[in-house]
Parts: structure tokens; sequence; C-alpha cells
């Protein structure tokens, strides 16, 4: 084989890369499927990012009805606030994808619920903008396994890459020998 040798454009890398936790709300994580499965996941994830330096956001639809955030992920967020909406899907969240574009983001790591709905919608419209998207299918959830299964495929089948938050992290990291390879590590155990 002949020619330049370099790694896959899908692999995540820092420099371009961005968390979106979406709607994780205390009021409908209740009525999840595997609702502990999506709050340790997308935990995992949140502490992963701010070791690694990675730009975390995170969104709730309609918070006056819905309430707020899950506790144990606000207080990993200290300090950042919540993109608040109406609309399903985050494109319909004010200025967000500028906001992601104007920070050099271009790939984007999804968790969140409902899988078949919000999630489903901004990821669809995320890869319509241009984004690669990356779904940690064990930090999103539906009330049921139908919707959270067809979701799953649907959004694969136009170009999301699905994938698991060990996965995720170890990407990101790319290397063993960092002393955020041994944060991470306990993070995932």
């Amino acid at each position: 084989m002949e020619g330049i040798i370099e790694r896959n454009k899908k692999i995540l890398t820092r420099d371009c890369c961005a968390l979106l936790l979406i709607d994780i709300q205390e009021k409908i994580l209740s009525v999840m499927k595997e609702p502990e499965m999506v709050v340790n996941n997308s935990l995992k994830l949140i502490k992963g990012f701010k070791i690694l330096n990675v730009p975390i956001f995170y969104t709730e639809q309609y918070p006056k009805g819905l309430g707020i955030t899950a506790a144990p992920l606000l207080s990993e967020m200290e300090g950042l606030n919540a993109i608040q909406k109406t609309s399903f899907s985050c494109f319909g969240a004010g200025n967000f994808f500028t906001r992601l574009r104007d920070n050099k983001v271009t790939q984007v790591v999804i968790a969140g619920i409902e899988s078949h709905v919000c999630v489903q919608q901004t990821v669809l419209d995320l890869i319509a903008s241009g984004f690669q998207t990356n779904v940690a299918a064990d930090a999103t959830s539906s009330r049921n396994e139908m919707d959270y299964k067809f979701a799953l495929k649907r959004m694969r089948a136009h170009g999301a890459e699905v994938t698991t938050t060990e996965a995720i992290l170890f990407e990101l990291l790319t290397n063993s020998e960092t002393d955020e390879f041994k944060e991470i590590s306990q993070i995932i155990k």
C-alpha cells in the first residue's frame, strides 16, 4: 500500500469536540428505561470531558414544566448554564449551532433523553449542518425499548456514529501514557 497513512477522520479529537447533554431532567428521567445507566454514563462523560478540557453544553426542555437537570449531573457541571429550549431539536435553541461553529467544534458527542425525540432530531439537524455526531448509546434512553432501538438505527443510517461512553473517552485520550489516562481509568471502573 502506497500513499499517505492517516487516522480515520471519524475518530474523536479534543481540539474540535464538545459534549452535549440533552434534557436529562429529573421529572422525565424517572420514566425512562434504565435511568441509572443514563445518569452514571453521563457523569462519566462529564468527568472525562472536564479532565480532558473539552467543552460541555447541556439543555433543558421547558424547565418550567419538566424541572431542571438531574442533581448529580448539575453538581458536576457547576459554573455551566443550561441552554433552555422548547423546540425538540437543539437546532431551535437560539444560536446554539452557531456557537458550536464559532468555537471550532466539528464533532459533537451526544447523551440524553429521549432518544427518539430530542436526541434524534438534534442529531439529524447537526448532521445536516455538517457536524460529525457521536451518540453515546449507553447514555441515552427513551420510555420504551422500541423507540430507543429504532432511534439508534435511524441516526446511524443518517451518518451518526453510535458508540459507548468508554469508547468515546478512550478515543479522546489517544494514549495510555498520560496522567489523564490514569484519571479516566478511575472514572470508568
